[in-house]
């Protein structure tokens, strides 16, 4: 095997004359040998799983394949029923100002009936239905056609709804239901996410800009996480054929995709660029950048990957279908900065660095010396950061690295501090009383709901009977209906029961309504008397009755204990996976720990300010939501993964910094002020572009989106300060020489002592002996 001979600069990192090169240098050497190869094959693979995957198809998930608990059962039995469900509207008529007048009311509903029924998509028009007292008239439309396509033919509806409108002016006359609202959240909620997407990358790039000072350095590394994500977009297409696809897939893989590639290529470039600093060629600069930069995002990834890897413990379809999206386009943005990368930044050459912005060059640019040779100074520390920039973090870090044991317990004290409010986290869907109420959907739909309260909240009753006992069942529904309405826990009856039975007579359906929100205690407290009383007392009594109760309250309360109930399996999975990888990493079991306590604390503390910000009120008018006094159901399990993964980016590429000062020779206090001063840079850079892209998701309309964008950028945020700048400096500096320390049977084998001096600067060792 081929052997390179030692170049050695002062401070510089060099590969050792007598060891094989790692697999990542011998791919970094031939992609940067062979550029138009390696970006043809590059282009080509991007291009066939683009297009293999849009030709392919998606296959999407089903209410089988996501069902949870006993609502995913009933929502299965309704399933299997084949019901014909269309989709239907409602026109309210109200009045304006003090008592409805009814006989305007009816000659308006006349005219609504009229309207309507002359539409060809209108399959029927109900008769007006008065509410309780007397102040609204309900007008009910049924629509033919698809359901799913309902609500792009609405417009020939909403005409009519108000043209009587127009012609009734003293009343109000307005329509809603299901189709609309969908209508209505689409148009809002796709302008944010409109929004959120150009917004994104003019923030990347412009934040890149900044960091290297030059248009082409800043360009290359969304290039990277674009790519990466049409190839992975398509990679998910074919692996839906083997676990369904959700919707929000695609989002998640943009999500993953730009934070963790626009990562992976600025620690890639950073140090290409710091080597060519060193007076390094470009094919060499290259080849350090794989040893050293290009090992940690392979360790980087595999972590990355082991914690979207225990998704799939959760048993949630949902769960399983982000986890193949957030695994694939990390492999992607892995291989693409192993082959693609270096193959760019050996044919760009110094061409990376243009076009400069001046300003920002000067600030950026690697540093010379007097002479004007692109060497740094023997006594350097870092070869691509200005003397401010040195003295600004020797500033930082002063606490930690003079006072380690003061700094670690105030620091640790601070973020259990923000961790506490997560001890009273509470998990819930959001509901309908979630969504914006800035669209005359909405509005309508509220005062529908307080003038026929059937038409809010509802439990779905779903029963399977065998042949011939559908008359019992139907009977039995009946009575269910009755006892429930005499219960103030539920709704009263507009009308008889509604009792939906299936073309085979073996399923039977029942919706009861309660006129609490789904997220009160009393709408709960409905379920747990439909599921322990009402329906066992009812149709516990028909022979061989399967029964489940369905319906939001029902998915909310059952989703909620699963999440609880899988959070500690995966979280154990991810712990103990990720203690391995780094512990063998590192060749270090304190290390690994660390690392561990670490990203722990960063997690719970973004918990805590999740649960401060959204379980009150405070900062309601800052971000623009009403607060649900509680944490979006999903949100904990999903939060702890992408954190864990992201946050072990940051962490893999410090410590090696860390690790490598020390194979050098650096005392453990002057190794950790080198390696984090000397990551500064990058680190920071890749910070910021996910804080500023997270906290673009912030802004959305929706409060499961807010929760997200929030916690994701708080939990970055402190990662890339407190806990780099504080606690790690203070924690590793505390522990000196036991930071490395390590069983036997993980130790790299014994160096020969005559070779001890090249072994400290051997880039192969950075992350300990291979």
């Amino acid at each position: 095997m081929e052997k390179r001979p030692i170049n050695a600069q002062p401070g510089s990192t060099v590969l050792r004359a007598d060891r094989p090169r790692p697999a990542t240098v011998r791919v970094a050497r031939w992609s940067a040998e062979h550029p138009w190869r390696a970006i043809a094959l590059w282009v080509v693979f991007v291009a066939v799983c683009f297009v293999g995957g849009s030709m392919a198809g998606t296959v999407e998930a089903t209410n089988r394949d996501s069902a949870i608990g006993e609502s995913g059962r009933a929502d299965v039995i309704v399933s299997d029923g084949h019901f014909d469900n269309p989709a239907t509207e409602s026109v309210l008529i109200t009045a304006r100002s003090g008592a409805l007048d009814t006989g305007a009311a009816m000659r308006a509903a006349t005219d609504v009936t009229a309207a309507m029924r002359a539409l060809p998509d209108v399959a029927a028009v109900g008769d007006p239905l008065p509410s309780h007292d007397k102040s609204a008239l309900l007008v009910r439309v049924t629509l033919k056609g698809d359901p799913d396509t309902a609500s792009d033919r609405l417009a020939p509806l909403t005409k009519a709804t108000a043209d009587v409108q127009a012609r009734h002016p003293d009343l109000r006359v307005e329509e809603t239901g299901g189709p609309s609202i969908s209508k209505a959240m689409d148009d809002t909620l796709g302008a944010d996410f409109k929004r959120a997407e150009y917004l994104s990358l003019p923030v990347t790039f412009a934040i890149l800009i900044v960091a290297f000072g030059a248009l082409i350095a800043a360009g290359v590394p969304v290039l990277l996480a674009l790519s990466s994500v049409a190839a992975a977009l398509g990679l998910s297409t074919l692996a839906s054929h083997l676990v369904p696809s959700t919707d929000t897939t695609s989002s998640v893989i943009l999500l993953i995709g730009m934070a963790v590639g626009v990562d992976y290529s600025l620690f890639y470039l950073r140090r290409e660029r710091e080597e060519r600093a060193r007076g390094r060629k470009h094919l060499d600069a290259v080849e350090i950048a794989a040893e050293t930069s290009g090992h940690a995002v392979v360790v980087s990834g595999i972590a990355v990957t082991i914690a979207m890897a225990g998704l799939f413990l959760a048993g949630d379809m949902v769960f399983s279908s982000l986890a193949i999206g957030s695994i694939l386009v990390v492999l992607v943005a892995v291989l693409g900065s192993l082959t693609v990368l270096p193959a760019l930044l050996s044919k760009l050459g110094r061409w990376i660095d243009r076009p400069r912005v001046p300003l920002l060059w000067r600030l950026t640019r690697p540093r010379t010396d007097e002479q004007g040779s692109r060497l740094v100074r023997a006594d350097s520390r870092e070869a691509t950061s200005g003397q401010t920039g040195r003295r600004v973090w020797s500033a930082i870090l002063r606490p930690a690295l003079r006072r380690p044991a003061a700094t670690l317990a105030v620091s640790v004290l601070a973020l259990l501090a923000l961790a506490a409010p997560a001890l009273s986290m509470r998990l819930t869907f959001p509901g309908m009383e979630d969504l914006p109420r800035t669209t005359p959907a909405m509005q309508a739909y509220d005062r529908l709901v307080k003038a026929f309260p059937s038409n809010g909240t509802v439990h779905t009753v779903a029963v399977r009977v065998p042949a011939g006992q559908l008359d019992n069942a139907r009977a039995a529904l009946t009575r269910l209906a009755q006892k429930a309405a005499a219960d103030p826990l539920f709704a009263p009856l507009d009308q008889e029961p509604d009792i939906q039975v299936s073309k085979d007579g073996t399923v039977a359906v029942l919706d009861v309504a309660t006129p609490f929100e789904g997220r009160s205690d009393q709408a709960k407290e409905s379920l747990t008397r439909l599921r322990g009383t009402l329906v066992p007392q009812t149709l516990g009594a028909v022979p061989g009755a399967e029964t489940a109760v369905g319906g939001f309250v029902a998915a909310d309360v059952d989703y909620a204990s699963h999440v609880k109930h899988k959070l500690p399996l995966v979280m154990g999975f991810v712990l103990v996976l990720t203690f391995v990888v780094m512990a063998f990493t590192f060749r270090s079991v304190v290390v690994a720990l660390t690392s561990i306590a670490l990203n722990m604390l960063s997690a719970a503390a973004s918990y805590g300010l999740v649960v401060l910000i959204f379980q009150g009120t405070w900062a309601e008018g800052i971000l623009g939501f009403k607060s649900m006094d509680a944490v979006v159901s999903w949100l904990p399990l999903f939060l702890f993964v992408v954190l864990f993964g992201l946050s072990m980016d940051y962490h893999v590429f410090v410590v090696s910094r860390i690790r490598e000062a020390v194979r050098r020779g650096m005392s453990t206090r002057e190794a950790v002020r080198h390696g984090i001063s000397g990551s500064a840079g990058v680190v920071t850079s890749a910070a910021v572009v996910m804080v500023a892209v997270f906290a673009i998701f912030a802004t959305l309309s929706t409060i499961d989106m807010k929760q997200l964008g929030v916690g994701l950028a708080a939990a970055i945020l402190l990662d890339a300060t407190l806990i780099r700048a504080v606690v790690l400096p203070s924690l590793m500096t505390l522990l000196g020489d036991a930071n490395w320390w390590a069983p036997r049977f993980m130790r790299g084998r014994p160096r020969p002592a005559h070779r001890a001096g090249a072994d400290r600067d051997a880039a192969g060792e950075l992350v300990g002996s291979r």
